[in-house]
């Protein structure tokens, strides 16, 4: 990182306190580099709260020759409240994620200013006009640089973390760097792959609507077992250094710009769990569109657009990373010196897509998995929240969780992104029996 993107050092440690609008003007007038970017005095400054994540404050601080955002970690799950504790030493590891995204993805997030560990406060550039995807596709709205840039993203933070790049003694460090980050790994076992399945209690679904799916739910053990194995393997499975929650709520973007924020669930585990995230997302969002629809057919063109975009991120991830690959990848995975000659290149060539399509049926699950716990589980997606209508909503969360369902028990007839995109298209218009 360049001394001009370095981020500053703490004015000396501090206890922890949350921090209120005077504190927090009085922290960032204390800190120099950020004090002077903003400019003006700070009487002057604008300070807004704006976060409406599940976890932390965020805020806004605006002066008069720029703004950034301050984003401070609260010791418990702010979705849930003071009985939900949470450790802040979340902060700490995605203030990790952060720097080493953009050293290996520069230019795909927000440049980070300011770090203060003790107070759990990480200061970052303003992202402006940028808006949370998520919004932007209920709206209806096409980016046509996302693709390029989040499979850039994705491929080259995965890869680069990974044993195909690093030398064993690499890999284990990094683990042992985001190893203590296992409460929000647990969060994450919980909510996605253990809660939807069961009777808990944060869990809600439209109700009546969804009432006999989510007993269905409870009840497939097929499904069961199918989770299972995907939860095992997002435990047991340290492939790569990954985001953790990579939904379309922890980007931002402009029509000519995508930046991946919110890495504080980072931590070594399975590629897929980042590749499956966004396409679940995406999924999602395509299923949530007929019931944004003011008049039929209004949101064709845009539905098209997702369904492309879906199979372009998984093909252009997919390419991305074999090129870096081939590329002279130095890790201890796969030594080049047991693959010498024209027959050993081929030989690898051929372990390089098996790799693949390994990681793709990973990708499928856990793409599935995201979409029934957004569904049932306790946080769920304005995709599906901001259609009125209750049984137009359900409807759409109906399709979405009969793909999912196929996606990790029937998994045979996916086997590429064409036959995932074409059976979300099969169910566009797919009129489910709802309870109630």
């Amino acid at each position: 990182m360049s001394s001009a993107h370095r981020p500053s050092a703490d004015p000396g440690q501090e206890d922890y306190r949350i921090l209120h609008e005077p504190d927090l003007r009085d922290y960032v007038a204390r800190i120099p580099v950020l004090a002077a970017g903003l400019g003006g005095e700070p009487s002057s400054w604008a300070i807004t709260e704006v976060g409406d994540g599940n976890l932390n404050l965020v805020f806004i601080v605006k002066g008069a020759r720029s703004g950034v955002a301050v984003k401070q970690a609260l010791p418990y799950v702010r979705l849930v409240g003071e009985s939900w504790p949470l450790p802040l030493s979340r902060a700490h590891y995605e203030y990790l994620a952060l720097t080493r995204q953009a050293e290996l993805a520069p230019g795909l997030v927000p440049t980070v200013l300011h770090h203060n560990d003790g107070l759990a406060l990480t200061v970052m550039e303003l992202l402006e006009p940028h808006i949370i995807m998520r919004k932007g596709l209920v709206a209806g709205t096409q980016y046509p640089r996302f693709v390029d840039d989040i499979t850039t993203f994705m491929a080259r933070t995965l890869f680069f973390t990974s044993d195909l790049a690093l030398s064993a003694a690499e890999k284990k460090e990094g683990i042992a760097a985001f190893a203590g980050n296992h409460a929000l790994c647990k969060i994450t076992e919980d909510l996605i792959f253990t809660d939807p399945y069961r009777i808990a209690e944060q869990n809600r679904w439209t109700e009546p609507y969804l009432d006999g799916l989510a007993a269905a739910l409870r009840d497939d053990l097929d499904l069961h077992v199918a989770i299972s194995r995907l939860k095992l393997k997002f435990m047991a499975g340290p492939e790569a250094l990954i985001h953790g929650d990579l939904h379309t709520g922890s980007i931002m973007v402009t029509e000519s710009q995508t930046r991946v924020i919110d890495p504080e669930f980072a931590f070594y585990g399975p590629m897929g769990f980042d590749v499956g995230a966004v396409l679940a997302n995406l999924l999602m969002a395509y299923f949530a569109s007929a019931g944004h629809e003011r008049a039929p057919g209004e949101r064709h063109a845009f539905e098209g657009w997702m369904l492309e975009t879906v199979a372009q991120v998984w093909n252009e991830f997919a390419r991305k990373f074999l090129d870096l690959w081939r590329g002279g990848a130095a890790g201890d995975a796969y030594p080049i010196s047991l693959f010498a000659g024209e027959q050993g290149a081929a030989r690898l060539e051929a372990e390089r897509h098996a790799y693949m399509q390994r990681l793709f049926a990973d990708t499928v699950g856990f793409a599935a998995a995201k979409i029934v716990r957004r569904i049932f589980g306790l946080a769920h997606n304005i995709d599906f929240e901001l259609i009125e209508d209750p049984r137009r909503r359900a409807t759409s969360e109906a399709r979405a969780v009969r793909l999912a369902r196929a996606m990790m028990v029937e998994t045979a007839p996916f086997r590429t992104i064409a036959d995932v995109t074409g059976a979300a298209r099969k169910l566009r218009d797919w009129q489910p029996e709802l309870s109630g």
